[in-house]
């Protein structure tokens, strides 16, 4: 089968995979996030066909819905990757960048040691910030039924994954602690321009909040 087809055949299994996803994991958070991949991969020198199944496939088994189990993405890739006859080595690169994607808390590290990883990761961290970013946030924290916002419940910035996982504190401290650190965290030149903007305009919507909160607006 041709890459084309391979490519074609991938977008095709997660639009329908999540064609009902209501907590902001849908397939047009995937849609973005290869739209993403792919504008950042052309400006370099990356292989494009890994960049664009990764971020295909990035989010079919994502541990948030598989009971923290960080293990079933990887597999379902790989399962529907050997289906397609992909080679070897780029089922291991496409699986590895799937695996260490996840932002995993503010004190973790989450290393992405090759080119076409860095590029998906930035596009993900792209689609969770900004305007998208900030309806996304809200909408998988309603997912969880979680509460907008208590000024008792403070943003903890947590030093293990199991931590950051487990949490389940108010959206708006979510920002605090992810959302508002990724723009640090962008690997590629690309990611970083859009990043700043997106960056800005989620200060501008927390100010508008808090001040909306108190009364004041």
């Amino acid at each position: 089968m041709e890459k084309e087809e391979v490519i074609s055949a991938a977008a095709n299994y997660v639009q329908d995979l999540l064609k009902d996803e209501g907590s902001g994991h849908d397939w047009w958070h995937i849609f973005r996030v290869w739209n993403n991949a792919k504008h950042i991969a052309s400006k370099e020198q990356a292989d494009m066909h890994v960049v664009e199944l990764a971020a295909l496939l990035h989010d079919i088994g994502d541990h948030k819905f598989h009971n923290g189990d960080e293990t079933v993405g990887p597999r379902m890739a790989r399962q529907w990757l050997e289906r397609y006859k992909v080679d070897e080595h780029s089922i291991d690169h496409i699986c590895s960048i799937i695996k260490d994607l996840s932002f995993k808390g503010a004190g973790t590290s989450s290393a992405m040691p090759t080119l076409e990883g860095k590029i998906v990761q930035d596009a993900d961290r792209l689609d969770a910030i900004g305007a998208i970013g900030i309806a996304r946030t809200f909408a998988y924290g309603g997912h969880k039924s979680r509460e907008m916002y208590n000024p008792d419940i403070k943003p903890v910035l947590h030093d293990s994954f199991e931590a950051y996982k487990n949490n389940s504190a108010p959206t708006i401290n979510h920002f605090y602690e992810k959302l508002l650190l990724l723009k640090d965290r962008m690997h590629t030149e690309s990611a970083k321009k859009l990043a700043e903007q997106r960056h800005q305009y989620m200060e501008e919507f927390l100010n508008q909040f808090y001040a909306e909160w108190e009364g004041e607006k």
